[in-house]
């Protein structure tokens, strides 16, 4: 791995982003003879799965019928470090300049990597989650924004707040461990995929809708101690919980960052690509639920498929005589 004092990194392909579809990419840049570089902000591979999900169940990556995240990424890990790639992770792209032989991105620690062709994996780009504004004070105290393990929550009443993917999916991993899980929405209508919605309907685990938190207390009513309580509105009326703790699952608030100083063509956030997933700069490709594109659907399978349609179409820029397609992986070398 690169240090600070390694200035200049020297590759074929550079990947930003080592989500999913980014360990995908360097594996395939790999299989294509490339010298790679992968550079992510977080400092662990694997992005929002590792820093958010490691306990979620996946459903629909071709192949496992249900995948616990963390192990998901442990086969992609080992899969993309047969590629050998230079790995700077916990630096960030800030920069980023082209020319007729190739690009050169700075990183926030004054590193640069100088490659022939770049592939932005880099999901939604940074992430914050929304806030609950009755939580203040109480981050780490009882409130947290992700779930990445379960048995913190054994023997505790659980209190879920929000109707999308995550509240619902933390809600069934929870409910056999917590002594009680009741799931709050400002809303009778939920985001979340409806399999998932019945699944909770049919546990234990309680719905109340058209409710929000108004207050959090300890055991004497203050702000002072361990939590104990939460107090919703629920049309008007005050309901008192039991709760030592309460996920706030309200989403992210994201942001493309520096990614944006760079000149792409992009709509709400997303990078604009076309059927080689080519952005508008030439050399630079993107891949994941960064693209944007007629049609898009954002599922990790779909990235996997972006990623390797990148890095095919990228060969090419990066050595004219070589072919998109490679031949099958199947084949014998």
């Amino acid at each position: 791995m690169a240090t600070p004092e390694e200035s200049i990194v020297d590759c074929d392909l550079a990947v930003v982003g080592a989500g999913p579809t980014g360990l995908f990419a360097t594996y395939y840049a790999g299989f294509r003879g490339m010298r790679v570089a992968l550079v992510d902000s977080l400092p662990e591979l694997g992005g929002q799965i590792t820093a958010m999900y490691p306990e979620k169940a996946i459903l629909d990556v071709a192949g496992f019928p249900s995948v616990k995240g963390r192990e998901l990424v442990e086969g992609l890990v080992a899969q993309a470090m047969s590629a050998k790639p230079e790995l700077l992770l916990g630096r960030t792209a800030t920069d980023l300049a082209t020319d007729d032989d190739g690009l050169t991105l700075r990183l926030d620690d004054g590193s640069e990597v100088r490659a022939k062709a770049l592939v932005v994996t880099a999901g939604i780009g940074t992430f914050s989650p929304r806030p609950l504004p009755a939580a203040e004070g109480w981050i780490g105290r009882g409130v947290e924004f992700f779930v990445p393990a379960f048995e913190p929550y054994r023997d505790r009443d659980v209190v879920i707040v929000g109707g999308g993917d995550s509240a619902f999916d933390w809600a069934i991993h929870l409910e056999p461990i917590a002594r009680s899980v009741t799931l709050v929405h400002r809303r009778d209508a939920f985001r979340a995929h409806q399999r998932t919605v019945e699944q909770v309907r049919s546990s234990s685990a309680r719905i109340v809708t058209r409710a929000e938190v108004a207050a959090l207390r300890d055991a004497d009513g203050g702000t002072a101690g361990p939590l104990a309580e939460v107090e919703l509105s629920v049309d008007g009326v005050t309901q008192v919980l039991p709760a030592q703790a309460v996920v706030a699952a309200l989403g992210f608030i994201a942001d493309l960052g520096p990614l944006q100083r760079w000149g792409l063509e992009t709509h709400r956030r997303h990078v604009v690509v076309d059927a080689s997933m080519r952005t508008s700069l030439p050399r630079v490709f993107a891949a994941g639920d960064i693209t944007e594109y007629a049609g898009k659907v954002r599922l990790i399978a779909v990235g996997f498929g972006e990623a390797a349609t990148a890095v095919n179409n990228a060969a090419v820029v990066i050595d004219p005589s070589a072919h998109v397609f490679p031949g099958h992986s199947s084949e014998g070398s």
